[in-house]
Formats: structure tokens, C-alpha cells, sequence
């Protein structure tokens, strides 16, 4: 009769609590809810504080830790390295973190952290999450696009520094009128930089043969990799030929991209296949 009756009182215990973390379960979904309706109408702070209830109440919901990441980044200001502005973005990279922490192979997860690592200019923590991603989808022309994109920032910035500190400004043909040791520096500062952007870039465009944006970054390149060609005028020559070539091949890409948007939405936003 004992065992019986304690069987009995432990069952309605469980029973109890099973309700009670349904409860709470509900109570983080609704929070959650109202959490999607503030951030579809652009009210980002407001969003945050619904979702910050909805991981209070269900701290195990990776659902509710990626609304919530995503809110913050929703407000951080790209290229701005204010005290404020990194903290905000601290605050998305710790909810994205948590994310992780329970899928490390998360992807949206991994794609935003990333973005908001570049950003803030953490150019090598952004590089190592999108070769990540990379590893975990081969085909993201983004992730791609992105790495060579860092790239040719750097090696932009490395330049025009260089440059500017021999009394130069960038023409974006070489400069041709560079000294040998400016040429040597710049061979140093960029070699590498200019060869990475190259793969990942010409990658991107494997793998999306539209992918404008990745066109045009190529030009660019190109004229990087013409500073490099100390005394050598028929291989600047050259790289400014290639980059030309990847400006038409990029107007070419944005027009039959623009063509397919408008056939897009000359069905209605859906395409022909769906």
C-alpha cells in the first residue's frame, strides 16, 4: 500500500511538473510571437525585449537565441567601431554563440556571425567562420565571395597606404610611377592577399556564373595584382586586360540578372518552374 501510494504521488508530481514546463514552453513561444510581430514592423528593440523573455522562460529554445542574436545585428551599424556599436554587436555574436553551442554546425548561425564579424572589421575571424561554412557547404558562392572580398579590402587599404606614404595616390592602373623599393613593399604587403582573393572569387563565380557583385570585385583584384608587377609594364598590361575583361563580364551578369528579375515578376514574383 505504501509503495503504492508513492508510485501514485510521484506520478501526479510528474504530471504537475510536465505541466508546468508546458506552461512555461507556451508562455516562450507567445513571447516569441509577439517577438517576430515587433521585428517585422521594424521595431528591433522592442523585438529584443520579447525575445529576451521567450529565452528567460525557455533558455533551451535555439529558436528563441537566434531571434533574439538576430534582432541585435539587425542594429549594428556596418563599418562603425563606436564603443556602443560593439557592444550591440557583441551582444548578436553572444547569441549566435549560444546557438552553436548546440549545433556547432549550424549554418544561418555561422553566416551571420560572420557578416557581423566583417563588419565590425574582424576580417580574420570573419574569414575563419566563412572557411567553416565552406567546409560544411562547398557550393555557398557567398561564403566565397565574402573571403575575396576581405581580401581585396586589405590589400586596397595596404596599398593606398603604402602609396600614400611615398607621396602617391592610387590610379588604379598600377601606378606605373612607382619607385622599386614602393613596388617592393607592396609585393610584400599583398602578394598573398591578391592570389587568395583571386581563388576565392573566380570560385564564386564557378559556382554562380551570374554572380555580378563577384565580377566586379575581380576587376579590382586585378588592378591590385598590376601594382605587384615591379618593372615588368607588359604584365601590368595584362592584369588591366583582365580586369577590363571582368567589367564587361560583370555588366553582362547584371543585365541577365536584371532580365530575370522582371521575368520574375512578370509571373507574379513566382517563376515559370514553380
Amino acid at each position: 500500500m505504501k509503495l503504492s501510494a508513492r508510485m501514485t504521488a510521484s506520478a501526479a508530481l510528474l504530471l504537475t511538473l510536465a505541466g508546468a514546463v508546458g506552461c512555461t514552453k507556451l508562455k516562450a513561444r507567445d513571447e516569441l510571437v509577439k517577438g517576430v510581430q515587433a521585428f517585422k514592423s521594424g521595431k528591433y528593440e522592442e523585438a529584443v525585449d520579447y525575445f529576451q523573455k521567450s529565452v528567460a522562460l525557455d533558455p533551451s529554445s535555439p529558436v528563441s537565441h537566434l531571434y533574439l542574436a538576430t534582432a541585435y545585428s539587425y542594429q549594428v551599424v556596418p563599418d562603425l567601431t563606436t564603443p556602443e556599436n560593439l557592444a550591440i554587436a557583441q551582444k548578436a555574436l553572444d547569441g549566435f554563440n549560444a546557438v552553436l553551442a548546440q549545433n556547432p554546425n549550424d549554418l544561418d548561425a555561422l553566416r551571420q556571425i560572420a557578416s557581423i564579424d566583417r563588419n565590425i572589421h574582424k576580417y580574420d575571424e570573419a574569414k575563419a567562420t566563412e572557411l567553416k561554412i565552406i567546409s560544411l557547404d562547398p557550393k555557398d558562392a557567398e561564403a566565397n565571395y565574402t573571403i575575396g572580398y576581405i581580401d581585396w579590402t586589405e590589400s586596397y587599404k595596404n596599398a593606398t597606404d603604402i602609396l600614400a606614404a611615398a607621396g602617391l595616390q592610387d590610379d588604379g592602373l598600377g601606378n606605373a610611377k612607382k619607385s622599386k623599393a614602393v613596388c617592393e613593399k607592396l609585393v610584400a604587403a599583398n602578394t598573398d592577399l591578391v592570389n587568395d582573393a583571386q581563388k576565392y572569387l573566380e570560385r564564386a563565380v564557378e559556382i554562380n556564373p551570374t554572380y555580378d557583385n563577384a565580377m566586379s570585385i575581380l576587376n579590382l583584384t586585378y588592378r591590385r595584382k598590376a601594382d605587384l608587377e615591379c618593372g615588368d609594364d607588359a604584365a601590368r598590361k595584362a592584369d588591366l586586360a583582365k580586369a577590363d575583361e571582368w567589367v564587361q563580364r560583370g555588366m553582362g551578369a547584371r543585365k541577365a540578372n536584371e532580365a530575370a528579375k522582371e521575368k520574375i515578376a512578370a509571373h507574379g514574383g513566382i517563376t515559370p518552374q514553380q
